[in-house]
């Protein structure tokens, strides 16, 4: 549409009409004659841009072009970025549910001890009791994982654009989604290529071509008219030469006082230039927080992770010794809950550092533009493609 004003407006107006003391439709002195009269004509317009508006105009509607492009680019990053995070996290409820049935399983081999001593008269009721509700507390767990895990599925269906079902893993969280390891040194420029980073600068760029056209407000608009065709009263005569017309004219047309409308105007203009301009550096300072969280998160979750493998490991153990000494009469029903108990809230924390182990490169590949890999040409390919009609 911008690109349209750099060419003249060439447009047609016939005219024919019929009637008593009237030529070509208006009403004349025509001595109460009735006649008929045509009038064929093509006139064009064209405005020339010797101030710069035509282009300024061109110069922001491709700026916001490309901005919307890296909105188009955007979304298809954050639907990457929410595909895989959500698939991460329906892998972390599948541990979580297996842990859940481990645990139950354990819970249900102590009771099954404590059972076993309540018939042999060495236990008492409260040790069942009590090793009862513990199973029972524990597999309550295992629907509720069960929905989420149906709920998460049906929210990356949704996500691939397709009905509520199930979806296929390709192994557990701890086997195959082992995360990759960053290399050092990534360089600044790959935020370059952030969809709001770029977005943001079309933004200004757009900004700044409309402080030119309300710039070129104050100046005259210099225009050329042409017109050619042929009018004719009566109307048979149309085809004699002497029925030939046409013209041609130059017009220039400026404000002279507007109560200082378009001053105000050039004043918004360079006000929302300014706020553009600050939004950017906003952008870009964001952009390089994104990043530096994502690698601190990244290198304290291994630590974190390291931690909770060692307590984990420590609790299981601690389940082992406890029931062998429950066995051999060394220690009380008591100590062999406390220790299953405490066991399953650290292998649950441990499953969800797993999870943000995971998740943290996700959002490191969401924070750099598209990962640190593929070249701009390489990520942005199946988006050319696809976007195709």
């Amino acid at each position: 549409m911008a690109r349209s004003d750099y060419y003249p407006g060439i447009g047609y107006e016939p005219e024919i009409s019929g009637g008593k003391n009237e030529y070509l439709g208006t009403p004349a002195n025509n001595n109460g004659k009735v006649q008929s009269s045509l009038a064929l004509g093509i006139g064009a317009t064209w405005e020339l841009d010797v101030w710069g508006r035509i282009r300024r105009s061109n110069e922001s509607a491709l700026a916001k072009y490309l901005g919307s492009e890296q909105g188009r680019r955007g979304v298809l990053l954050s639907l990457v970025s929410d595909v895989a995070q959500a698939y991460l996290g329906l892998l972390e409820l599948d541990l979580r549910l297996e842990i859940a049935r481990r645990n139950t399983a354990s819970f249900q081999e102590s009771l099954r001890i404590f059972e076993e001593r309540l018939n042999g008269g060495t236990a008492s009721r409260l040790e069942t009791a009590r090793a009862e509700a513990a199973m029972a507390t524990t597999a309550a767990a295992i629907p509720e994982l069960e929905r989420e895990i149906a709920m998460q599925e049906n929210q990356i269906r949704i996500l691939l654009g397709a009905a509520p079902g199930a979806i296929p893993r390709q192994g557990t969280l701890l086997e195959q989604t082992l995360p990759p390891e960053v290399p050092a040194g990534l360089p600044s420029s790959l935020l370059e290529r952030r969809p709001d980073v770029l977005a943001a600068e079309a933004a200004v760029h757009a900004a700044n071509a409309q402080v030119g056209i309300a710039a070129a407000a104050v100046f005259p608009k210099i225009g050329l008219t042409a017109l050619f065709g042929r009018a004719s009263s009566p109307l048979e005569q149309i085809t004699g030469g002497q029925t030939t017309l046409w013209s041609l004219a130059a017009s220039a047309a400026g404000p002279i006082w507007e109560g200082g409308g378009i001053r105000a105007q050039k004043r918004q203009a360079v006000a929302f230039w300014e706020e553009t301009r600050i939004g950017y550096e906003q952008t870009v300072l964001s952009a390089f927080r994104d990043v530096s969280n994502a690698l601190v998160t990244r290198e304290k979750l291994e630590a974190v992770r390291a931690r909770q493998a060692e307590a984990v490991k420590a609790y299981q153990d601690a389940v082992e010794v406890s029931l062998k000494r429950y066995t051999a009469g060394k220690s009380s029903y008591f100590e062999v809950l406390e220790a299953q108990q405490e066991l399953v809230p650290a292998e649950n924390a441990l499953a969800l550092t797993e999870l943000n182990r995971r998740l943290v490169i996700v959002q490191l590949y969401q924070a750099l533009g598209g990962g640190w890999k593929l070249t701009d040409a390489e990520w942005s390919g199946p988006a050319a493609t696809n976007s195709k009609p």
